[in-house]
Protein backbone atom coordinates (compact mmCIF):
# COMPACT_ATOMS: atom_id res chain seq x y z
CA UNK A 1 0.00 0.00 0.00
CA UNK A 2 2.98 2.67 0.35
CA UNK A 3 4.35 2.23 -2.80
CA UNK A 4 1.10 2.52 -4.18
CA UNK A 5 0.54 5.36 -1.85
CA UNK A 6 4.26 6.85 -2.96
CA UNK A 7 2.97 7.01 -6.45
CA UNK A 8 -0.14 8.88 -6.00
CA UNK A 9 1.69 11.53 -3.74
CA UNK A 10 4.16 11.93 -6.54
CA UNK A 11 1.99 12.39 -9.32
CA UNK A 12 -0.17 15.30 -8.83
CA UNK A 13 3.01 17.00 -7.68
CA UNK A 14 4.61 16.15 -10.71
CA UNK A 15 1.65 17.45 -12.92
CA UNK A 16 1.63 20.39 -10.54
CA UNK A 17 5.02 21.23 -10.63
CA UNK A 18 4.33 20.91 -14.68
CA UNK A 19 1.85 23.28 -14.88
CA UNK A 20 3.55 25.93 -12.51
CA UNK A 21 6.61 25.58 -14.91
CA UNK A 22 4.42 26.11 -17.93
CA UNK A 23 1.99 29.32 -15.95
CA UNK A 24 6.07 30.42 -15.21
CA UNK A 25 7.32 30.87 -18.40
CA UNK A 26 4.20 32.42 -19.84
CA UNK A 27 4.55 34.71 -17.49
CA UNK A 28 8.13 35.89 -18.58
CA UNK A 29 6.97 35.73 -22.43
CA UNK A 30 4.00 38.11 -21.45
CA UNK A 31 6.74 40.52 -19.35
CA UNK A 32 9.52 40.09 -21.90
CA UNK A 33 11.64 38.30 -19.34
CA UNK A 34 11.67 35.21 -21.49
CA UNK A 35 15.39 35.48 -22.61
CA UNK A 36 16.02 37.95 -19.00
CA UNK A 37 16.87 37.02 -15.85
CA UNK A 38 14.50 35.52 -13.48
CA UNK A 39 16.62 36.78 -10.47
CA UNK A 40 15.07 39.09 -8.26
CA UNK A 41 18.17 40.30 -6.83
CA UNK A 42 19.33 41.75 -10.18
CA UNK A 43 17.85 45.09 -11.31
CA UNK A 44 15.74 45.03 -14.50
CA UNK A 45 16.40 47.68 -16.93
CA UNK A 46 13.34 49.59 -17.24
CA UNK A 47 11.85 50.35 -21.28
CA UNK A 48 10.92 53.97 -21.75
CA UNK A 49 7.70 53.43 -23.75
CA UNK A 50 6.01 56.33 -25.03
CA UNK A 51 2.17 57.37 -25.19
CA UNK A 52 2.32 57.82 -29.22
CA UNK A 53 -0.71 56.07 -31.38
CA UNK A 54 0.52 55.50 -34.81
CA UNK A 55 -2.75 55.35 -37.27
CA UNK A 56 -2.74 55.44 -40.96
CA UNK A 57 -5.66 57.56 -41.72
CA UNK A 58 -5.77 55.89 -45.39
CA UNK A 59 -7.08 52.56 -43.54
CA UNK A 60 -8.59 54.15 -40.49
CA UNK A 61 -12.26 55.27 -39.99
CA UNK A 62 -11.85 59.10 -38.80
CA UNK A 63 -14.19 59.48 -35.81
CA UNK A 64 -16.66 62.42 -35.03
CA UNK A 65 -15.28 65.00 -33.22
CA UNK A 66 -18.33 67.51 -31.57
CA UNK A 67 -16.31 70.82 -31.00
CA UNK A 68 -17.51 74.04 -29.61
CA UNK A 69 -15.73 77.15 -29.26
CA UNK A 70 -16.09 80.36 -27.85
CA UNK A 71 -14.90 83.86 -28.10
CA UNK A 72 -13.32 85.25 -24.68
CA UNK A 73 -13.52 81.99 -22.28
CA UNK A 74 -14.55 78.26 -22.18
CA UNK A 75 -18.48 77.65 -22.50
CA UNK A 76 -19.95 77.57 -18.73
CA UNK A 77 -20.16 73.24 -17.71
CA UNK A 78 -23.46 74.26 -17.33
CA UNK A 79 -24.06 74.63 -21.03
CA UNK A 80 -23.83 71.21 -21.22
CA UNK A 81 -26.25 69.67 -18.87
CA UNK A 82 -29.46 67.60 -18.96
CA UNK A 83 -28.28 65.86 -22.53
CA UNK A 84 -27.58 69.70 -24.23
CA UNK A 85 -25.24 71.38 -25.68
CA UNK A 86 -24.21 74.44 -26.83
CA UNK A 87 -25.74 76.06 -30.08
CA UNK A 88 -22.22 76.90 -31.82
CA UNK A 89 -21.28 73.38 -32.58
CA UNK A 90 -18.48 72.45 -35.43
CA UNK A 91 -18.47 68.51 -35.80
CA UNK A 92 -14.95 67.91 -37.41
CA UNK A 93 -13.78 64.00 -38.61
CA UNK A 94 -10.82 63.14 -37.36
CA UNK A 95 -8.44 61.01 -36.00
CA UNK A 96 -6.96 60.33 -32.08
CA UNK A 97 -3.77 61.31 -33.58
CA UNK A 98 -4.52 64.64 -34.47
CA UNK A 99 -2.68 67.53 -33.11
CA UNK A 100 -4.05 70.80 -30.90
CA UNK A 101 -2.55 72.24 -33.86
CA UNK A 102 -3.90 70.18 -36.25
CA UNK A 103 -7.45 71.11 -34.56
CA UNK A 104 -6.59 74.88 -34.54
CA UNK A 105 -5.86 75.31 -38.19
CA UNK A 106 -9.42 73.52 -38.85
CA UNK A 107 -11.40 75.63 -36.90
CA UNK A 108 -9.35 78.63 -38.09
CA UNK A 109 -10.86 77.74 -41.61
CA UNK A 110 -14.36 78.38 -40.34
CA UNK A 111 -14.08 81.23 -37.72
CA UNK A 112 -12.72 84.51 -39.62
CA UNK A 113 -12.13 86.28 -36.58
CA UNK A 114 -9.69 83.63 -35.58
CA UNK A 115 -7.71 84.00 -38.07
CA UNK A 116 -5.43 86.51 -37.26
CA UNK A 117 -2.10 86.03 -36.03
CA UNK A 118 -1.54 86.27 -32.34
CA UNK A 119 -5.06 84.76 -31.48
CA UNK A 120 -4.45 81.91 -28.96
CA UNK A 121 -6.55 78.46 -28.51
CA UNK A 122 -7.56 77.22 -25.39
CA UNK A 123 -8.01 73.97 -25.68
CA UNK A 124 -10.27 71.78 -22.68
CA UNK A 125 -12.00 68.60 -23.19
CA UNK A 126 -15.65 68.21 -21.37
CA UNK A 127 -16.59 64.65 -20.24
CA UNK A 128 -19.35 62.64 -18.79
CA UNK A 129 -18.95 62.65 -15.02
CA UNK A 130 -20.18 58.64 -14.30
CA UNK A 131 -20.34 58.94 -10.48
CA UNK A 132 -22.23 62.31 -10.04
CA UNK A 133 -23.81 62.68 -13.67
CA UNK A 134 -23.14 66.07 -15.41
CA UNK A 135 -19.91 66.74 -16.99
CA UNK A 136 -16.29 67.88 -15.92
CA UNK A 137 -14.14 70.33 -18.16
CA UNK A 138 -10.17 69.41 -18.32
CA UNK A 139 -7.84 71.84 -20.02
CA UNK A 140 -5.46 69.75 -22.58
CA UNK A 141 -3.24 72.32 -24.04
CA UNK A 142 -3.12 75.85 -25.60
CA UNK A 143 -1.51 76.78 -28.95
CA UNK A 144 -1.82 80.25 -31.00
CA UNK A 145 -2.05 81.45 -34.42
CA UNK A 146 1.23 82.64 -36.13
CA UNK A 147 3.32 81.42 -33.27
CA UNK A 148 4.75 77.67 -32.04
CA UNK A 149 3.57 76.28 -28.63
CA UNK A 150 4.79 73.66 -26.52
CA UNK A 151 1.00 72.09 -27.01
CA UNK A 152 0.96 72.33 -30.62
CA UNK A 153 1.86 68.68 -31.16
CA UNK A 154 -0.16 67.35 -28.19
CA UNK A 155 -2.57 64.90 -30.13
CA UNK A 156 -6.28 63.92 -28.47
CA UNK A 157 -4.72 60.18 -27.37
CA UNK A 158 -1.74 61.50 -25.22
CA UNK A 159 -3.96 64.17 -23.39
CA UNK A 160 -6.53 60.90 -22.92
CA UNK A 161 -9.53 61.89 -25.08
CA UNK A 162 -12.50 59.23 -25.61
CA UNK A 163 -14.57 59.09 -28.24
CA UNK A 164 -17.80 60.23 -27.45
CA UNK A 165 -16.00 63.53 -25.46
CA UNK A 166 -16.40 66.93 -26.55
CA UNK A 167 -13.85 69.72 -27.33
CA UNK A 168 -14.05 73.55 -25.87
CA UNK A 169 -11.88 75.49 -27.51
CA UNK A 170 -11.83 79.01 -26.02
CA UNK A 171 -10.89 81.81 -28.74
CA UNK A 172 -8.53 84.68 -27.11
CA UNK A 173 -7.91 87.32 -29.71
CA UNK A 174 -5.59 89.93 -29.51
CA UNK A 175 -6.86 93.51 -28.65
CA UNK A 176 -6.30 95.22 -32.34
CA UNK A 177 -4.48 98.43 -32.56
CA UNK A 178 -5.71 101.54 -33.30
CA UNK A 179 -4.54 103.13 -36.30
CA UNK A 180 -3.84 106.56 -35.79
CA UNK A 181 -3.85 108.81 -39.03
CA UNK A 182 -1.11 111.40 -39.12
CA UNK A 183 -2.84 114.92 -39.54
Amino acid sequence: MSDRHRSRSRSPRRVSERTNDGIQERLKKLSGMENGSTNDKEPRKKEVVEDVLKIDREKTCPLLLRVFCNIGGHHKIEDFASGKTPSNELQIYTWKDATLKELMNLVKEVNPEARRDGTYFDFAIVYPNFSRGGYNLKDIGTTCSGQSCPDDNATLHSKKFRIGDFLDIAILLRPRRERRDSM
